[in-house]
């Protein structure tokens, strides 16, 4: 079966976050970028498939302006056989993202949608389950343990209690968590190939998709510093501040 993972340029995760003076997002400008960690995971899962001979060809997608045929590169360097570049400039939300790999699902027919559970530059946590009821799919959430069988996969899911294994029917689409994998580095001959490794480009309009923000970010401010911690003498100190200070107890 084919594969269809989704895979997001974002600021990299070691840079340190910048509020632009305007306060309408977060700085990009000059500013290192990279493939979101979760999307490193679904594709290296993904790669382990085709190696193992569940899948057949692994497909990287990527929405965005030119520079993310970077962030695809990279996805094929790791092992994807070939690209999908739906070139769009302005912002796209988890809605138009979800329409979007809709159409692109209708077109190429995988028999699965791997992708990173969320982005780590808006943390939304929404394009698997909107495509999910979008296509009429099965999903799982959070995986990290899969097995496939026969028409199933079993998924291993982090929940806040520990972990949950269901099984969902194929196609399906299903977000990876962190310890599902550990993602590989690409090597100098991979990169090498990835060069030569074909690249589509799309547009939204192309897909029939009307990418156009539906929500509209009003400010966006960094937390406020941390104050410093203070020591207490005494157990009963510390009660009584907890008590009369923080009002916590």
């Amino acid at each position: 079966m084919k594969v269809l993972v989704p895979v997001k340029r974002v600021v990299d995760y070691n840079v340190k976050i910048r509020v632009k003076s305007d306060q309408t997002g977060v700085e990009t400008a000059n500013v290192k970028m990279s493939m979101n960690p979760f999307d490193e995971i679904a594709i290296e899962e993904a790669v382990r498939m085709k190696e193992a001979g569940k899948a057949e060809e692994v497909i990287a997608v990527s929405i965005g302006p030119q520079q993310s045929q970077e962030t695809i590169r990279t996805a094929l360097a790791m092992g994807a056989d070939r690209g999908i570049h739906v070139q769009e400039d302005g912002e796209v939300q988890p809605l138009a993202v979800a329409k979007i790999l809709k159409a692109l699902v209708e077109k190429e027919g995988p028999g699965l949608v791997l992708l990173g559970k969320q982005a780590i530059d808006d943390d939304a946590n929404q394009t698997g389950q909107m495509l999910s009821a979008l296509l009429g799919w099965a999903q799982a959430t959070f995986a990290s343990k899969l097995e496939f069988g026969d028409g199933s996969a079993k998924v291993t899911r982090e929940v806040d209690g520990g972990l949950e294994t269901i099984e969902v029917k194929t196609p399906a689409v299903i977000s990876v968590d962190l310890r599902l994998n550990e993602p590989r580095y690409a090597s100098l001959p991979n990169i090498m190939k990835a060069k030569k490794k074909p690249i589509d480009t799309v547009s939204a309009g192309d897909l029939g998709v009307d990418p156009s923000p539906r929500l509209k970010t009003l400010k966006v401010i960094e937390p406020p510093p941390r104050q410093a911690g203070i020591k207490v003498s005494s157990v009963s100190e510390l009660v009584d501040k907890l008590k009369n200070e923080a009002k916590v107890i």
